[in-house]
């Protein structure tokens, strides 16, 4: 007979089963209640850091130490609450694992940046006023410099090294809330560390590049891009700016007029010889279809040197959407018979002054003028803390590159973005999309651009494909209402109102193009290939009556690609491209 009582086995297998349901529900428990803690700590994170960056460009100095230490508070707790064994634990679970992951590596970035950023940062803003740079009247007092690039450096070691923690946290395994977050995170940490590695940069290289140690001289290459190169458009304006002991001055102009093409090229690298031929090195206005500005600075540079025999110590692109930022800190603009602002300074430069204007060496004097009227006004009497965010914003959108001669210091800037250097993979992995006018005319102020990537497995390859689809938005009477200038007149064999364009596609480095597609518009059928270093590019002509778009789709495959983080190159234009990430679908 039974006594009623479970066999000892069984009563050992119901207590177990039940101290592990137990010992769950408390680890649940205790994970959810310190998960919200440390969400509500990055919540306040974001807040404060927002506030921070204000205080610290307003110069509220004591508000923005208050702020430090909110941040570094909520960033030391959140990382607190999520780095205990109980939390490491449910991070290696299958499914919700990586949500768990994902907060404690948020948590721990913050902390860092709060630690070992923060500080360095306050400290160098009571020393100089970041908003302004020691900027007036035209001339930078380059004194504090020396002192404040030590802790810069350190502050840009560690968001640099934040970021590319950033970048690994898997955001696609999270669920949508946490992938936002993550998101947001990436986002704040790359803003943080571009604009720190930018104040690095400049503590580094401006008491040299501006004349501490001697006179320099630097030509400064203006851009339209209403007739598309690889960094932003043709060269339509040139001039020289001279700087000593911080003090900057226009000191000379000129027009494309001035520099003829040269009977014979100068050295070009094969990857531009195989996309370009020898135009960058015979035509100045070409020199910017070069991709890797470490190249194109040194032609430009070269051929002013021939041309007025003035030593160069630096080049600067820029692009025509400058001015639209400039004149956000300057004000509205008069030059010739125009007055602009920030709202229309753009349309007429690249498009309304040919139809005012018809005549080609009138609008390279009233360019002129322009140029003249804003170095002007940007040298003297703006508001220096306005005209420093206007070239953080045009830096930040890729609108201004920067080659020295100065070997130390180009080659520090080639690590930046203002260098122009083709990217290297590291972290994440890179794309591009270049465009080159071939109409010979002034036609992509009415060109748009969509560039979509997708990255993955096909055939067993990892696969990354970039598919850009290029758009002529101009009113179909195009050919007869706009002037001859516009639209190039047939001159170079292109309908007037049709657009012809090389469009360049970049894989990852070490990848190569499995295939290649194009949809719509016409053009040589043609594919040209090059190398652009570790890279593989192919180009095609695509030609486009108004109205018409084509579609261009490249399939990468091999070393580098399929990366779920793939950052997109392109050329600037008027509008910027839509960035778009897709599934990838295998073509059979």
């Amino acid at each position: 007979m039974s006594d009623g009582r479970l066999p000892v086995r069984r009563r050992w297998l119901r207590w177990t089963v039940g101290v592990i349901l137990t010992l769950l529900v408390l680890a649940i428990g205790w994970v959810t209640v310190r998960g919200i803690g440390a969400v509500s700590d990055l919540q306040q994170i974001s807040k404060s850091a927002t506030q921070l960056k204000s205080a610290i460009g307003e110069g509220d100095l004591e508000r923005a130490s208050r702020l430090s230490d909110r941040v570094a508070h909520h960033a030391e707790s959140a990382h607190g609450l999520t780095s205990d064994p109980v939390w490491q634990a449910f991070g290696v679970l299958p499914w919700i694992g990586p949500n768990f992951s994902a907060v404690s590596d948020i948590a721990a970035i913050a902390d860092d940046v709060a630690s070992d950023a923060l500080i360095p940062v306050l400290d160098v803003a009571g020393r100089l006023d970041l908003a302004s740079l020691g900027f007036s009247g035209g001339r930078i007092d380059l004194t504090p410099f020396a002192a404040i690039e030590p802790p810069l450096a350190d502050a840009s070691a560690t968001l640099s090294a934040a970021e590319e923690r950033a970048l690994t946290i898997d955001a696609g395994a999270t669920l949508p809330p946490l992938a936002d977050a993550v998101g947001e995170m990436r986002s704040a940490v790359t803003q943080a560390a571009t604009v720190v590695g930018s104040l690095h940069g400049a503590a580094a290289l401006l008491p040299s590049m501006l004349g501490a140690e001697g006179p320099r001289n630097y030509v400064v290459a203006m851009q339209n891009n209403a007739e598309l190169r690889s960094s932003g458009g043709i060269i339509g304006a040139i001039a020289l700016l001279h700087a000593e002991n911080g003090q900057i001055s226009l000191v000379q102009q000129a027009s494309t007029l001035d520099f003829p093409p040269l009977a014979e090229s100068l050295p070009l690298s094969e990857s531009t010889v195989a996309l370009f031929e020898d135009r960058p090195g015979r035509y100045l206005q070409n020199i910017t279809s070069i991709p890797d500005f470490t190249e194109a600075g040194a032609l430009v540079a070269t051929r002013w040197q021939q041309r007025f025999g003035t030593p160069i110590d630096g080049v600067i692109a820029v692009d025509a959407v400058v001015t639209e930022n400039l004149l956000a800190a300057t004000g509205p603009l008069t030059f010739g018979p125009f007055a602009v602002t920030e709202d229309d300074v753009v349309s007429l430069l690249v498009s309304g002054i040919y139809s005012a204007v018809p005549d080609p060496a009138a609008q390279d004097q009233i360019f002129a003028e322009a140029a003249g009227a804003l170095f002007g006004a940007a040298l003297s009497g703006t508001d220096p803390k306005a005209l420093v965010a206007a070239l953080a914003a045009s830096a930040e959108q890729d609108r201004i590159r920067i080659w020295s001669a100065h070997e130390e210091e180009e080659a520090f800037l080639a690590g930046t973005a203002l260098g122009g250097a083709l990217p290297r993979d590291d972290v994440s992995s890179h794309v591009g999309v270049l465009f080159n006018d071939t109409t010979g005319a002034k036609m992509d102020y009415y060109t748009d651009a969509a560039i979509r990537t997708a990255v993955g497995r096909c055939d067993g390859e990892p696969t990354t494909r970039v598919s850009v689809t290029w758009t002529n938005d101009a009113p179909a009477d195009a050919g007869t209402t706009l002037p001859e200038y516009v639209t190039g007149g047939g001159t170079y064999g292109v309908e007037p109102g049709t657009v012809r364009t090389l469009i360049t596609v970049f894989g990852p480095e070490g990848a190569t193009p499995s295939r290649v597609d194009r949809e719509g518009g016409g053009g040589d059928d043609d594919v040209q290939t090059a190398l652009l270093g570790a890279r593989s590019a192919v180009q095609q002509e695509v030609l486009l009556a108004p109205g018409e778009s084509a579609t261009v789709t490249v399939d990468f495959q091999g070393t580098g690609a399929g990366e779920r983080l793939t950052e997109v190159e392109h050329t600037p234009m008027i509008r910027n491209p839509e960035i778009l990430r897709e599934e990838l679908r295998c073509t059979p």
